[in-house]
């Protein structure tokens, strides 16, 4: 049973008069009728076509819904006598049919000065498009994340057990364990007036008829709650770009384990978050108590600053769906997915979200990269996020940057969204696409493709301004972590902070240096830093763009260098070796292949005994003598060993072997008289 706690705020009626479709900043002192509540009530054939207008602009504005209030208005006490409303809501009903809008009544309540009605102005979309919202649902491990999703998008309670969950697991040690540890996806659908269309056949869901049906269709992101899993969570919140944030609370373990780190990475990420409070069917009233206590005081902190609303009834959650993304409201609620005990409000609230961000098809397109896939008869399969712009079929794209920092055209195939063909993809929107003549492996999560008038460039270096959660010590420069960026996820090292050390709670400004591949960024984008139990946040504030094309010797010449760069360039001015190669050479060798560190290959010791053969051999006859004391003393030293396979080789056959050494070896045989050449040191094997 729901337990309410008396110092929990709920909607008021002030919130909710203070959501007006004709916001008086928006309208001229011309149109001053247009504001009044009696705007509807018997328009003129002029206010009837400036009122389609303005209701038209506002649907478009809120990406294809609105909600609009009836009986609020400008410089009157709210509420109207029936007679007014029934002329208000008739004429409502026919400006949305002439827009092509489904108008459906949310809730009617009674006002100071009558009654006041409001209502979902939702947009009827073809039968191939829809609107779509992402939800990331995070939170502890055991808060029922995984068992709630089944409930919403199978339509089954769960049987206390966790029969609901065992729907979206992808991998079977996630079936015996019961815990998450990949990113899922889930879809939950809603027709034009708001009913659920998902309907399970033989316990699969039919994404394809699900989407076809829907007018809107909310995608879940399941994510993992166990802290060795925090890569994929912090990769779900970064990659997907969900436009809210489910967090999830066992009534009776409570705010424990990851909760807060989750609540402040959705914070970091300014993604606004509403709490779902789950197992209150198993909670004890003074457990739920607590919970609820400590919840409101988490909520209320410094740094999160929310007010925590508990949603009760259906005008709770008009009320702060409306709300929800302007104001500091933090919506509650408390389920259970055993009795399915306020279920239903919460699929009404998720009706009601509409997305917070303002997408311009006119932009140049750019999709970013989360999941690369081989399919068999389909080739290259890429899945991702539109940020902007427009991708239709057979499009002409650019796709990088590779390691070289380079972007490649590549030809749209075929594009899917939610496995359902399309013709075109529009800002904001997920979708997967098949490409045409490109290999998997070429492909790594983080890359995006963006249209040609974009130019884009790739860069090794960037700044960003953070802000340090927590370390346990000092923050320095050529430190390394684990930099998140949008699809990004690559190892950066510190190479300048505005500050000589970094602690918890200082914030600077930091530039770092990606350690294996350029990636492409853009500025004002969020970042999250993490390595360990470090963790900081922050935003891209200027880029390095790469010069040329020849990434090995950037890396080369800049003066920060990785281990084995440093070590490298160490025993290149010593003269003793060669300069330590760049992470991102062409020519690395795979790390399985690569023999230990201090086994030597066969063919070095045949050319080490070859060299022998000439030195030995030079020295016992005089005929090739080396400019080198040491080199000579070596040579020496080697010709008393007693080897049987030399012994009759002649100083003729020594300037053979010598020539022959020359031209498959490649080494530098330099003259120091005509009559008698001289080898360089160098050259000269070490014992």
């Amino acid at each position: 049973m729901a337990t309410a706690v008396e110092t929990l705020q709920t909607p008021t009626d002030d919130m909710a008069n203070g959501t007006n479709l004709f916001a008086p900043d928006d309208m001229d002192t011309e149109m001053s009728a247009l504001t009044s509540k009696m705007a509807l009530v018997s328009p003129t054939s002029e206010e009837y076509d400036s009122l389609a207008e303005i209701i038209k602009a506002r649907v478009e504005e809120g990406q294809g819904e609105n909600i609009y209030v009836i009986g609020i208005g400008e410089g009157d006490k709210p509420g109207l006598k029936d007679e007014d409303l029934e002329a208000s809501v008739a004429t409502l009903q026919s400006i949305a049919q002439s827009l092509g809008l489904e108008c459906v009544c949310l809730r009617v309540r009674q006002a100071e000065k009558g009654k006041v009605s409001e209502f979902l102005l939702r947009k009827k979309v073809a039968q191939q498009d829809f609107m779509e919202i992402r939800v990331a649902v995070v939170g502890n491990v055991d808060a029922g994340k995984s068992t709630l999703l089944g409930v919403l998008t199978h339509g089954e309670l769960d049987n206390g057990r966790g029969i609901a969950r065992q729907k979206l697991f992808r991998h079977k040690h996630e079936m015996v364990s019961g815990r998450t540890s990949s990113v899922g996806n889930d879809i939950l659908g809603f027709d034009v007036a708001g009913n659920v269309v998902n309907k399970p056949e033989h316990g699969n869901l039919d994404w394809i008829k699900i989407c076809e049906q829907s007018s809107k269709v909310i995608t879940f992101i399941d994510l993992a709650g166990h802290e060795k899993y925090l890569k994929t969570t912090v990769f779900g919140m970064t990659g997907h770009a969900p436009d809210f944030a489910m967090l999830m609370i066992g009534a009776n373990a409570g705010v424990v384990g990851m909760t807060k780190e989750h609540l402040r990475l959705a914070l970091a990420l300014n993604v606004p978050v509403f709490v779902v409070v789950t197992k209150i069917d198993m909670c004890p009233p003074n457990v739920m108590q607590d919970t609820m206590k400590l919840l409101q005081r988490m909520l209320k902190s410094s740094g999160c600053r929310k007010i925590p609303v508990l949603v009760q009834n259906k005008d709770n959650v008009v009320c702060t769906a409306t709300n929800f993304t302007s104001e500091r409201m933090c919506p509650i609620f408390q389920v259970s997915n055993v009795t399915g005990e306020n279920l239903g409000l919460l699929k009404m609230f998720l009706n009601l979200l509409s997305t917070r961000h303002k997408y311009d098809v006119t932009q140049p397109a750019e999709f970013q990269i989360d999941d690369t896939f081989s399919v068999p008869g389909v080739g290259t399969v890429v899945s991702g996020t539109l940020l902007r712009g427009l991708i239709k079929l057979n499009d002409t794209i650019l796709l990088g940057p590779d390691s070289l920092g380079q972007f490649q055209s590549i030809v749209i195939k075929s594009i899917h969204r939610k496995r359902m063909p399309v013709k075109e993809v529009r800002g904001g929107q997920t979708a997967s696409f098949a490409l045409k003549k490109i290999k998997r492996s070429s492909i790594r999560k983080g890359m995006v493709m963006v249209s040609p008038k974009r130019e884009p460039k790739a860069c090794w270096e960037f700044q960003g301004e953070i802000l340090v959660l927590h370390h346990p010590t000092t923050i320095s420069v050529r430190y390394q972590a684990m930099v998140h960026v949008g699809s990004v996820r690559q190892t950066a090292s510190i190479i300048s902070m505005s500050q000589e050390t970094l602690r918890t709670g200082d914030k600077a400004l930091v530039r770092f240096r990606f350690i294996k591949n350029p990636e492409y960024l853009r500025t004002d984008m969020k970042m999250v830093f993490r390595e360990g139990r470090t963790k900081a946040v922050g935003t891209v504030t200027q880029l390095f763009l790469q010069t040329g094309n020849n990434n090995s010797s950037a890396g080369a010449t800049n003066n920060h260098y990785t281990r084995h760069q440093r070590s490298g360039k160490k025993s290149h001015q010593d003269g003793s070796g060669q300069a330590g190669r760049s992470q991102n050479d062409s020519q690395k060798q795979n790390k399985k292949g690569r023999r230990p560190r201090n086994h030597r290959s066969p063919y070095y010791y045949n050319q080490q005994q070859q060299h022998s053969t000439v030195s030995m051999t030079a020295a016992s006859d005089g005929s090739l003598t080396t400019g080198d004391p040491a080199a000579t003393s070596t040579a020496s030293a080697l010709s008393s060993l007693s080897l049987t396979s030399i012994s009759n080789t002649t100083a003729a056959g020594a300037a053979t072997t010598a020539t022959a050494l020359h031209s498959d070896v490649d080494m530098d045989f330099s003259s120091s008289s005509p009559s008698s050449p001289s080898i360089p040191a160098s050259t000269v094997p070490r014992a």
